[in-house]
């Protein structure tokens, strides 16, 4: 089967202010290096209210159309900006991840790689922030167990800022297994290892800034990897962030491509195990555009492989 890449040119739309490390340019590069790769390329949707609504209640929606401004910028927070286009972009996200569910579990595709803007893990349920605006992942799980009926899903994070937004997405619901390794500490100042969920469903795995490839695995191994097995999913989504690279600016951790294709090839291991494949990967961080282009590319040439094979 192929591997679908879901993308659009709308989320091309959402600018940032100059020198926002969340730019235009970062989906550019990875559909750079993406490009010539037999993929099977799909337009991303807009995500329906109703699938918004499984993870953030009606004020959140309702308050994020009303901030887009007719021009220049809207600043939610410090570091999270609206542009006239930017509702459109987040809603083509949302969406894409919901579309890629939506083919992976009808297997219409081996697995996904949703490569939109703006990402969406940091998002909570009433708070727009560290560049997000919508829990694509979290949207994406709920839709899966909603509309498909499945009965337990697991998110892998390992973008090296934790998902606090989609901790507080799913963090009660014992259906979702949420599972993070990130670097601590840096933004946003959670994802303790204390913080486990409501039913036991999340486990945050900190990682110390200057952390290499070997201590990554060695927790992925131990920690991560395990849990997420023992959770038995019937569908793997991953919160695929690449700012752990060492070239990364906005964090400290040393990992490389490789360690994102490793890491991609125990998840697709675990998907084999326990869910005949299905895996859906989101675009989230990754601020050097290169290191982005190359960790992104690692990735999807993990999920082709698994895919075709």
């Amino acid at each position: 089967m192929a591997t679908a890449l879901i993308t659009h040119e709308e989320c091309l739309q959402h600018v940032t202010p100059p020198g926002h490390p969340e730019q235009v340019a970062r989906l550019d590069a990875v559909l750079g290096a993406l490009e010539g790769v037999d993929l099977l390329r799909v337009s991303a949707p807009y995500a329906a209210d109703d699938d918004i609504l499984r993870a953030h209640p009606p004020a959140h929606l309702a308050a994020m159309k009303r901030a887009v401004p007719n021009e220049g910028w809207r600043s939610l927070d410090a570091d999270t900006h609206m542009s006239a286009g930017s509702l459109g972009a987040a809603l083509r996200a949302a969406g894409g991840a919901v579309k890629a569910v939506d083919m992976v579990v009808a297997r219409e595709v081996g697995n996904a790689f949703v490569a939109t803007r703006p990402p969406g893990h940091h998002a909570e349920k009433e708070i727009a922030m560290g560049f997000c605006f919508f829990g694509n992942i979290a949207i994406a799980a709920k839709h899966a167990l909603d509309h498909h009926g499945l009965k337990r899903v697991a998110i892998v994070d390992f973008d090296v800022h934790h998902g606090n937004g989609t901790q507080d997405l799913v963090e009660e619901d014992g259906r979702i297994f949420f599972a993070s390794t990130h670097q601590m500490p840096l933004y946003p100042g959670t994802g303790y290892p204390e913080e486990t969920g409501a039913h036991d469903n999340v486990l945050n795995i900190p990682l110390a800034d200057g952390a290499d490839s070997g201590a990554f695995r060695d927790m992925m191994e131990a920690h991560i990897l395990p849990a997420v097995s023992k959770h038995k999913p019937e569908l793997i989504l991953i919160s695929a962030g690449f700012d752990a690279h060492a070239r990364d600016p906005l964090a400290g951790m040393l990992l490389t491509e490789e360690d994102f294709a490793w890491a991609t090839q125990q998840i697709c291991d675990l998907a084999d195990e326990h869910c005949g494949g299905k895996v859906v990967s989101c675009l989230e961080g990754g601020y050097d555009l290169e290191a982005l282009a190359a960790s992104a590319r690692a990735h999807v040439d993990v999920l082709k492989e698994r895919a075709d094979g």
